[in-house]
């Protein structure tokens, strides 16, 4: 038996421009400037506090960047331009895993159970998912907590579990709780800082981390 667990933005779900207007509304509504798009994606994984206190300093308006950020992302993500389309070929492995006997998949985001809950009913993702950690339960990644609150949730050990994610911050998590940690390359960090980070390997594509996981399956 395996747990698989995913993370989200960046990983499963391309949400590059929501995330980059709704850090846009969030600055403005608190009269600052906003950072660089490529600033604003940098801290994608993290959870709202750790990523805007990253942003503006721990001296900043973090507390309300967050709630101005979460009240656009809400109201912003009802835009056809802006929805969370899945990267190509996510939905079919994820269904193919879905199916398999040996396998058990999980989510690790820093997402808001919220934001994890519209995404899984949208999806058709409902009872798919044999743990789910989010922003709401667990420490900011790269914090190890979520993975190891995942594996006794759903009843894994170290060995028996795969993170699968586009950041270092995923790689970091994967590290301290002692799991392997598989990167995509079509997120927001580039390859070569999540091989540092403690990637096993990196991916460019859903066919590739489709076999990179039967391998480990078959191994």
């Amino acid at each position: 038996m395996t747990l698989i667990v995913f993370d989200v933005d960046g990983t499963l779900v391309d949400s590059q421009h929501l995330i980059v207007a709704a850090q846009g509304a969030a600055f403005a509504a608190v009269g600052l400037p906003a950072p660089s798009r490529e600033r604003a994606l940098s801290v994608v994984g993290l959870s709202l506090p750790q990523a805007f206190t990253a942003l503006v300093g721990a001296d900043g308006p973090v507390t309300a960047l967050a709630t101005h950020y979460k009240a656009a992302f809400g109201r912003l993500r009802a835009e056809a331009a802006l929805r969370e389309p899945l990267f190509p070929g996510a939905a079919d492995l994820l269904a193919r895993l879905h199916a398999m006997p040996g396998v058990r998949l999980g989510i690790a985001t820093g997402k808001s159970r919220r934001g994890v809950d519209h995404l899984v009913a949208t999806y058709g993702w409902d009872g798919w998912f044999s743990t789910i950690q989010t922003a709401d339960d667990a420490p900011s990644k790269p914090h190890p907590a979520m993975l190891e609150q995942a594996m006794a949730e759903a009843g894994f050990g170290p060995a028996e579990t795969i993170m699968v994610g586009d950041t270092t911050y995923d790689m970091v998590m994967a590290r301290g709780a002692q799991v392997t940690g598989i990167g995509v390359s079509w997120g927001y960090h580039e390859a070569e800082a999540l091989l540092t980070s403690g990637a096993l390997q990196v991916v460019g594509s859903y066919a590739e981390l489709g076999a990179a996981l039967d391998a480990r399956l078959s191994a």
